[in-house]
């Protein structure tokens, strides 16, 4: 069991009997008032996002959530397929609406983290770095560097991003997946 002042970001609750994600936590403290914890949440099931104040008086279970070492296997027809590591005939999938905008960052053969509650395999976590493969990027044009720009490419798995005007097609790059924001070029394609 949590008290309503141990939550932080990252943390698995157990709300109204499913798991959630703590994604942002702040601690409030009013003049003449009882404190509370106001908290955003991410349902691990259904993906839908609320906010939620904690009180003092709220007793708050922790979620005991298995992780499993898995990979991407593949897209098809909006269904994506996965398999455990070192166990390829334990195969699971998620359909597209289920996993949501993290389904973009999908490559063949990336190495995820599957969680199960409860003996099902609910969610999926990715790397926090992955490097990519620009697939298209418009070119650059002379001149248009002096400021430092950004363009928007597109990358193996499909997803847009915002990436200096120096990117071109063929580069690694690395992303943040988490906030879907281009860090560095790791090679020149």
């Amino acid at each position: 069991m949590l008290a309503y002042n141990e939550l932080k970001p990252g943390t698995f609750i157990i709300v109204d009997g499913q798991p959630q994600e703590v994604l942002i936590f702040e601690f409030l403290r009013m003049q003449q008032r009882k404190p509370v914890s106001k908290t955003k949440l991410r349902n691990l099931i259904t993906g839908k996002v609320q906010e939620r104040t904690f009180h003092q008086s709220d007793v708050i279970e922790e979620a005991k959530l298995e992780k499993m070492n898995s990979r991407f296997l593949y897209e098809n027809r909006e269904v994506y397929w996965f398999d455990e590591i070192g166990n390829p005939k334990n195969r699971f999938s998620f359909k597209a609406e289920e996993l949501g905008e993290i389904g973009v960052f999908l490559k063949a053969n990336l190495e995820i983290v599957a969680l199960k509650f409860e003996d099902k395999i609910i969610n999926i976590e990715l790397p926090v770095k992955v490097d990519y493969k620009v697939i298209e990027a418009p070119p650059a044009i002379k001149g248009d560097t002096a400021q430092g720009g950004t363009k928007v490419v597109v990358i193996e798995g499909g997803a847009k991003v915002s990436a200096p005007l120096f990117i071109n097609e063929g580069d690694i790059i690395r992303i943040n997946t988490q906030t879907g924001q281009y860090v560095e070029r790791i090679e020149k394609g």
